[in-house]
């Protein structure tokens, strides 16, 4: 949630900054409603203030053994009076919240001008692209080559755009979720942790997933809150410091966490239908930090940085870009993008994205940190470390043989029980 000061104290330059993100900012709805909540918050504070001098009143009376009957019809009149003023006032700021949800991120001055991916700002290409003598396969059809992904018999367990894992391909999958975790508790410091993969409405409000993007969820049925399937570890491990005060001495705190991501993929009918590109589950490894705002900047190139490694181990060719103003994501004020290489799409795709959300989140979820003897709002950071499915599909890509085979990047071969191809 953006800082209702802004909309306060700068409201002309806010408006200019959502308008970057293609956003329509109503402000004729927001001096309207805030009018009111101001004239209905005195009128209550006025209100309140009657009633506590009559309170004093009457207990006056009483002690001087005085008839205080005038005095209590009158009180129970302003209680009413007050009782009613403040149904409005919490009906009011309810809708208030409401609107104050469902405005996005104000994004950092870094943040390039464009319409849509196109005018991301590629930063740098890490790696040199592989060159093949012979027709090439897509991930799907090196999988089902090998027996390795089944699309069918995962549909009949549940529905299409989930994949059952087999023999070989199972184990890569699990291998490189091992080596991501090695790498960022061992090399990079994380403190590993697992979390529930259902999460309360609250949880996802907090991270920026509801109320805008309902329809992407996965909503259980329950009959004593509203529950939903993560979309990303994301939300859990933020939450999981909801409403605490953190000591500023102990940042950043960082977090790596292995998860399945559900997520109902609402619109994208028709696009990366083929392979695991785009499915309902897949695994991802998440990094989050929780640090001092003076450093979140810098924090977030070294996050970026430890995303970049795992790529870099691999062998994977990357680029870097920046996420320009009407790409960049509802929540994040700067967002940089890992796109890995596909050669059969001939074109790089995003396997990361790293963002720096400031105070946004820590404000829904009231995440403070205690610094120079005052509680401040702390920034909140998060990316992929990586997302497994996508990294699995530029392996079996990048390291195809022609006679169908896939030869194993050397730093996963340990974790592979020493198998050289797949």
């Amino acid at each position: 949630m953006i800082d209702v000061q802004n909309l306060k104290n700068n409201l002309s330059e806010t408006i200019e900054n959502l308008s970057r993100r293609g956003f329509d900012f109503n402000e004729d709805y927001w001096l309207k409603i805030e009018e009111k909540r101001k004239k209905l918050q005195i009128e209550t504070e006025q209100l309140q203030e009657i009633q506590n001098n009559l309170a004093r009143e009457i207990g006056k009376l009483q002690k001087d053994k005085k008839d205080f009957s005038k005095a209590k019809e009158e009180a129970s009149k302003f209680s009413d009076d007050l009782k009613t003023k403040k149904n409005k006032l919490d009906k009011v700021q309810a809708e208030l919240k409401d609107f104050l949800l469902s405005i996005p991120n104000l994004i950092d001055a870094k943040v390039p001008e464009g319409n849509s991916e196109l005018d991301n700002t590629i930063v740098e290409e890490i790696g040199k692209k592989p060159e093949f003598s012979f027709d090439i396969k897509d991930h799907q059809e090196l999988g089902l080559l090998g027996n390795g992904m089944d699309f069918d018999g995962a549909s009949k367990i549940s529905k299409s755009r989930f994949v059952v894992f087999k023999d070989s391909l199972a184990l890569l999958n699990r291998a490189l979720i091992n080596f991501m975790l090695d790498v960022h508790t061992k090399e990079h410091m994380y403190k590993e942790i697992y979390v529930p993969l259902i999460v309360n409405s609250d949880s996802l409000i907090g991270t920026g997933q509801l109320p805008k993007f309902k329809e992407d969820q996965f909503k259980i049925d329950d009959n004593e809150q509203d529950l939903y399937l993560i979309p990303t570890a994301e939300v859990p491990v933020t939450n999981y410091h909801r409403n605490e005060i953190l000591d500023s001495k102990e940042l950043p705190i960082t977090y790596v966490c292995h998860t399945p991501c559900f997520r109902s993929e609402a619109g994208s009918y028709g696009l990366d239908t083929k392979g695991i590109i785009r499915q309902h589950q897949f695994e991802k490894v998440e990094l989050v930090s929780f640090v001092d705002p003076e450093n979140s900047d810098e924090q977030l190139e070294v996050l970026t940085s430890h995303a970049e490694n795992i790529l870099k181990k691999l062998k994977l060719p990357f680029r870097k870009v920046i996420l320009c103003s009407q790409d960049i994501g509802f929540s994040s004020s700067l967002t940089y993008d890992l796109e890995v290489w596909l050669p059969s799409q001939n074109k790089y795709r995003e396997i990361s994205s790293c963002s720096n959300f400031k105070d946004f989140q820590s404000r829904r979820m009231k995440i403070r940190i205690k610094k120079d003897k005052k509680n401040i709002l702390c920034h909140t950071l998060n990316g992929s470390g990586l997302a497994v499915g996508r990294t699995m599909a530029a392996i079996l890509e990048n390291y195809q043989n022609e006679d169908g085979t896939v030869s194993i990047p050397e730093v996963l071969k340990p974790y592979m029980n020493n198998l050289k191809i797949l």
